[in-house]
């Protein structure tokens, strides 16, 4: 037992080496609970400055458009039935996104981060809810403008259009998403068992 404590004394000894012991004069430095918080606040508005860079939803050079107008545009080489069962409403509702309550940046994010997510998931059909806007400021339909504009930046997206009065009307919109390549293959290889 004796010779267990000596060996492990000398491998402890051996891999304490290099270490330098600490002299009187250093100082250690204690981080209250108020320092600490301080920090974690500072580094999230970095992540928060970061996310900004990160996402290329641009809030200027937006085009208002009126509370009661119809949002619609599909990508050159949608097929027109494809479209029409958008602007019907007959595509399963994979997500639902609603932009009521947030800012505008909030919304950016939100929108920026479900349409990426739900890419990358393989799933086609969002219903973004945004509000006619009716009383918003500084002009009417304030947040569904720049919905329109934003999806307008967004590759993924390759249609839009106002949802069906059962689905929020002029308050909302469809989105379909381009298929992910991945989703691509496994539909190739369901057509080939056939």
């Amino acid at each position: 037992m004796r010779e267990r404590d000596d060996d492990g004394l000398q491998t402890f000894l051996a891999e304490m080496g290099d270490v330098t012991p600490i002299e009187q004069n250093d100082k250690f430095h204690y981080y209250s609970p108020d320092h600490q918080i301080a920090e974690k606040r500072a580094k999230a508005a970095n992540r928060s400055e970061r996310e900004k860079l990160l996402n290329p939803l641009s809030l200027e050079g937006v085009k208002p458009v009126r509370p009661d107008d119809h949002l619609a545009w599909q990508q050159p080489g949608i097929q027109d039935g494809v479209f029409k069962n958008l602007r019907m409403g007959k595509y399963e509702i994979e997500y639902r996104l609603s932009l009521k309550g947030l800012t505008l940046d909030e919304s950016r994010d939100a929108l920026y981060k479900a349409v990426l997510n739900c890419h990358s998931k393989g799933a086609r059909t969002l219903l973004i809810q945004h509000g006619t806007g009716e009383q918003s400021k500084p002009f009417p339909a304030f947040k569904k403008s720049y919905v329109n504009h934003w999806l307008a930046e967004l590759t993924e997206v390759i249609a839009w259009h106002t949802a069906q009065p059962h689905h929020g009307g002029r308050g909302a919109t469809y989105a379909l998403l381009k298929k992910h390549p991945e989703q691509k293959l496994i539909n190739r290889e369901k057509n080939r068992r056939r």
